[in-house]
């Protein structure tokens, strides 16, 4: 993609306006908190200590709209303290010598563009740090009203946090949403399985879920039983599903059998869509008669028999257990003991740092991503320090808002931050002069304006900056400064930012295309290493080891989502694309993910443990292994993969009884072998 046409696509992103779901009760909470703390810190203590309190409280509660699975009021009281704690030490710092608070804002903007290694969340409060301590060391005039100012940031972000605590609105309904969600993928995926048996599935929704499943010590304690379970079964039914559909390992392509099946997935979708309601809405389970009398057949084993009876029989227990499972007040208790457990803040601190030096090389993005933060920051400081404009924090403010750790991010953000700011002060000064609003009003206007942003923020980041900026301009007037004093100076700085922060990606890049080749190779390995972990079940049954093909399962997982996101990154590029061609992408990608639905097909149906080993499968296993450890060196080399070691084995491999491994592993050399056609010149 050329740059202007790169230009051009992330003016579209930036300034695009989302239809998107909204939460008013979350919005009016979070605005009643900040309106709490400004009336509060009015009526007692000032304008300066207001608004001091008015950016804590304010951050707080963007930090606990952030998407985590962690507890809300901890995000809001992570984000309010630990800004307090950089309010104060900026001010220290900045009070005494302006080169030394420099030298402090490049080593505090540097860690940001690292923590981004810990996660979006992380990157985003950390960013937002450091922004608003921009505005708030040039508040206070004496180390004791510092920190008075820093008291007052933190109790912003107490009060929000009590809030939550004390107010709570549809609790664990992210959870509940992404279990539910999880549920009707499948039910999609049961339905399109009667029409196309070999359908694709996007395991997205499957791994959101496992993420919310992750809770801490307290939340496992306190969590609904109908979010207890359900997930791991969700699991299970997916591969059955699919086994119960493929003609290569279940019922005929056409036939009474092929009806019956299309039957059963009907059924199945109707079982799945009714357990994900009743968890979204945490109400009883309402299932169709006619659903389960499917389910429950008398008949099953006169149409089918072999494999497809068995995994019939397999998803009517597996349904079975997802109803009682969702069934509100089942009787199931949580076993803190038995869930995923998130690790505490404290205990998350190792883990962070680890992550951070685990980025301290070269060819990191996250590297690259603080080096250009800090340096489009800093000069943004100094280039605000030295036009003769006030206020000159709102420059390097821009800089660390907008930037992100890749390129449309950044540029669509640069856009929408001055796009929004130029619309947000153009209607504040309109306000400000008609109304002349004093000390309250404008307290009153500075909250009204922030709730809007609450409500909308998901919309797009130009509306949501919109807001913000009559925020601040209202907040700022709260204290007695004049509209002029603040408006011309945030527009113009605001676009030096936005600029900074797109010059500094163009100049120090970290692009996504020359990274795809490696992305795609990493796939390919992790999914030969499923599928040679699932092959190893039927070399040893009595040995199986389940939690080695589960482990093995989500990182072909994750794999398969990094080069989705890597591959929709490297579409805005303007950048020579030196992966391989859209075609080629496309390609292989659709015959990566038929190479992990025959493994999961073989999953379906892993033998007992007391059942004897299969002959051959342990050398197949080997050389899928190693096949696909070569092939993806051979696409990072700009190579076609070749597939002979597993070709030979299968030519000369004696099929089992029932036929469910040879036509699994046959799909399996197929998969590959569209993968190496896909890649061919």
């Amino acid at each position: 993609m050329s740059w202007t046409r790169a230009l051009k696509h992330t003016v579209r992103t930036g300034m695009t306006i989302e239809r998107a779901s909204l939460e008013p009760l979350v919005a009016l909470r979070a605005t009643v908190g900040l309106a709490l703390v400004i009336g509060a810190g009015l009526a007692l203590l000032g304008p300066g200590a207001a608004a001091s309190s008015a950016f804590g409280a304010f951050m707080a509660a963007i930090a606990a709209f952030q998407p985590s699975w962690r507890p809300r009021p901890v995000l809001a009281l992570a984000s309010g303290l630990t800004l307090a704690v950089s309010t104060f030490v900026g001010y220290l710092v900045g009070a005494s010598n302006t080169a030394l608070f420099l030298a402090l804002l490049a080593v505090w903007t540097f860690l940001t563009g690292l923590v981004w290694a810990a996660g979006a969340t992380a990157g985003i409060i950390a960013s937002g740090n450091v922004a608003i301590m921009l505005v708030t060391v040039t508040l206070p005039t004496s180390v004791a009203q510092a920190a008075g100012h820093a008291a007052m940031i933190a109790a912003g972000g107490v009060v929000q946090a009590l809030l939550i605590v004390v107010f709570p609105v549809r609790r664990w309904g992210a959870h509940r949403d992404a279990l539910a969600d999880a549920l009707a993928a499948e039910a999609d995926y049961a339905r399109r399985l009667r029409q196309d048996p070999a359908a694709p599935f996007d395991p997205q929704p499957l791994m959101k879920a496992r993420d919310a499943a992750a809770v801490t010590v307290r939340q496992a304690r306190r969590r609904p039983a109908e979010l207890h379970g359900a997930r791991g079964l969700a699991e299970r039914v997916r591969p059955v599903l699919a086994a119960l559909a493929d003609p290569a390992v279940g019922a005929p392509a056409e036939g009474p059998a092929r009806d019956r099946v299309r039957e059963l997935l009907a059924a199945a979708a109707e079982v799945l869509d009714a357990a994900a309601r009743a968890i979204r809405r945490g109400a009883p389970v309402r299932l169709p008669a006619p659903a389960l009398a499917v389910l429950k057949a008398p008949d099953l084993g006169d149409v089918l028999t072999g494999p497809p009876l068995r995994a019939a029989r397999r998803l009517a227990a597996l349904l079975d257990g997802v109803l009682e499972t969702a069934e509100p007040g089942s009787g199931r208790t949580a076993d803190p003991a038995a869930s995923m457990l998130r690790p505490t803040l404290r205990s998350l601190v190792p883990v962070v740092l680890r992550d951070v030096r685990g980025e301290l090389h070269p060819g990191s993005t996250i590297l690259r991503h603080a080096v250009r933060l800090t340096a489009a920051t800093s000069a943004g400081y100094l280039i605000g320090q030295a036009l003769p404009f006030g206020h000159g924090y709102w420059a390097p403010m821009a800089c660390v808002m907008a930037m992100r750790p890749d390129f449309t991010q950044t540029y669509a953000r640069a856009v929408a931050r001055f796009g929004g700011t130029l619309a947000g002060v153009t209607a504040a000064t309109a306000i400000v002069r008609l109304a002349q609003p004093g000390m309250y009003l404008s307290g009153l206007l500075a909250v009204v304006s922030a709730g809007l942003m609450y409500v909308l923020m998901r919309t797009g980041y130009a509306v949501a900056q919109a807001f913000v900026s009559a925020y601040v301009v209202f907040l700022l007037g709260m204290g007695g400064l004049r509209w002029d004093q603040t408006v011309p100076d945030r527009v113009a700085l605001t676009l030096v930012g936005g600029l900074l922060a797109m010059l500094a990606y163009a100049v120090y890049p970290a692009w996504e295309s020359p990274r795809l080749r490696g992305r795609l190779a990493d796939w390919l390995a992790a999914a030969g290493r499923y599928a040679a972990a699932v092959l190893g079940q039927y070399a040893d049954p009595a040995g199986a080891r389940p939690a080695e093909v589960r482990a093995a399962l989500l990182a072909a997982r994750d794999a398969r989502i990094a080069w989705q996101e890597a591959l929709e990154r490297a579409a805005g590029e303007p950048v020579r694309h030196r992966g391989p061609s859209g075609e080629a992408a496309d390609g292989a990608g659709d015959a990566l993910a038929a190479l992990g639905r025959g493994a999961m097909l073989l999953e379906a149906h892993v033998p007992d443990r007391a059942q004897a080993p299969v002959p051959g499968a342990a050398a197949l296993a080997e050389a899928l292994r190693t096949q696909t450890e070569a092939g993806a060196k051979a696409v990072r080399e700009r190579r076609v993969p070749e597939w002979e070691d597993v070709r030979t084995l299968l030519t000369s491999w004696d099929a089992p009884e029932s036929g469910v491994l040879r036509g699994a592993a046959d799909q399996l050399l197929e998969s590959l072998e569209a993968f190496s056609e896909a890649l061919r010149p």
